[in-house]
């Protein structure tokens, strides 16, 4: 038994079969590919195509089209393990897999067999492009404008940081019809072939971490697509938000994130076995202080990830109380990843601080945990006004 990754409830076995298949490839693959994709600011290209071809990434496609048929704690498995080895494919992947659910939510048989069904094959990888710049991390308040014209749907607008921005096949996408966009009712969201007339791919990323995301910004310029391409009905976007990625995005974020810091707790655990004070000899894993430094950063791991899968649990069950411990995780997880790859980085010593370690790619990595969207001081306000019996906006 690993003691360092030790779970209070096991997993059901098709999850748990889930997972080993993700640590396997996470392993063999992934991590093979980490350094050259943060380096270069490479979209994992690579990974992801392994993933595709094991399955993977019809994690949320229904298993009569060929998929798992699974919901938000095998996410939040399966994305962690991918995180342990390199954050930006667990981004990918976990984009990809929340904008798998909202188009297996209300799916047609054109949505079925055009996108679903590819994307349970391997053949085709989708995002979300819900971001816009002039709202941050209001990303529930688009500004793309929608009109329809005979069959056909024009869009026109901007969309920010999007995730495998000009590499996905497709982007879940919300509009709202010209003049309402402080209307609720009016969110909608499309699904936007990434082949599409009118689509402009802005700056390359360079991140500060996560620098193989692709996370892009893109212009709408008359961008026409089917009114197939609409997913629900007009103005189910704010119900899309809240039941479907709400919950997905931030179990699937939380768990990237918690793959980066169990990650920097491995290397913690496994520099202070090996080094040792040569004019001693004493192993750095004797000194009583450290080894309560580490017995904090494991007892915060372990608690970030038995709220991650409570959350993730609830969600799948259906609990009315699933908002609250989603809200929690996220905000929990960001003060975990961001403590947990610092204390890392000092135990790491003079080691850690090179640019090309692995303790330093982690710490970089984990610093967008607060401002991914909803932000930390978000989910905080979200939490505490649920808890006084008001709405969370």
């Amino acid at each position: 038994m690993n003691k360092e990754r030790a779970r209070v409830e096991p997993l059901p076995s098709s999850i748990e079969a889930l997972r080993r298949k993700a640590a396997e490839l996470s392993a063999s693959v992934i991590a093979v590919d980490c350094d050259a994709v943060d380096h270069d600011g490479k979209w994992p290209a690579h990974g992801l195509k392994a993933l595709a071809d094991a399955g993977l990434m019809g994690l949320h496609v229904p298993e009569r089209l060929g998929g798992h048929g699974q919901g938000l704690l095998a996410l939040a498995v399966v994305t962690e393990e991918l995180g342990r080895s390199c954050s930006s494919t667990a981004m990918c992947f976990g984009m990809h897999s929340v904008a798998t659910k909202v188009l297996a939510t209300k799916a047609t048989p054109f949505h079925e067999e055009h996108f679903l069904r590819p994307i349970a094959e391997g053949k085709h990888i989708t995002s979300l492009a819900l971001s816009e710049p002039g709202t941050g991390a209001f990303f529930f308040l688009p500004r793309t404008q929608f009109r329809v014209e005979a069959e056909d749907v024009v869009l026109d607008g901007q969309k920010s940081f999007v995730t495998s921005g000009g590499h996905a096949d497709s982007y879940v996408m919300s509009a709202v019809p010209p003049g309402s966009e402080l209307d609720p009712g009016t969110f909608t969201c499309f699904v936007v072939e990434g082949n599409r007339t009118g689509l402009q791919w802005l700056q390359d990323w360079e991140g500060f971490g996560m620098r193989g995301n692709s996370s892009r910004g893109v212009r709408l310029d008359q961008v026409r697509i089917p009114k197939a391409n609409l997913l629900g009905s007009e103005g189910d976007q704010i119900w899309y938000v809240f039941e479907v990625v709400a919950p997905y995005f931030i179990i699937g974020m939380s768990a990237v994130y918690l793959g980066i810091a169990q990650a920097a707790l491995d290397l913690t655990i496994a520099h202070l076995k090996e080094r040792s004070h040569q004019h001693t000899g004493e192993s750095l894993s004797n000194v009583p202080v450290i080894a309560h430094q580490v017995a904090e950063m494991w007892m915060q791991v372990q608690r970030s990830r038995q709220l991650v899968h409570h959350a993730a649990r609830l969600g799948d069950a259906g609990d009315p109380e699933t908002a609250l411990a989603l809200f929690a995780a996220k905000a929990d997880i960001a003060e975990m990843a961001t403590s947990v790859t610092q204390e890392a980085m000092i135990l790491a010593g003079g080691r850690g601080y090179g640019k090309n370690s692995a303790v330093t790619r982690l710490m970089r990595d984990a610093q967008a945990s607060h401002v991914m969207a909803p932000t930390t001081q978000l989910l905080k306000t979200w939490l505490g006004r649920s808890l006084l019996g008001l709405p969370p906006l």
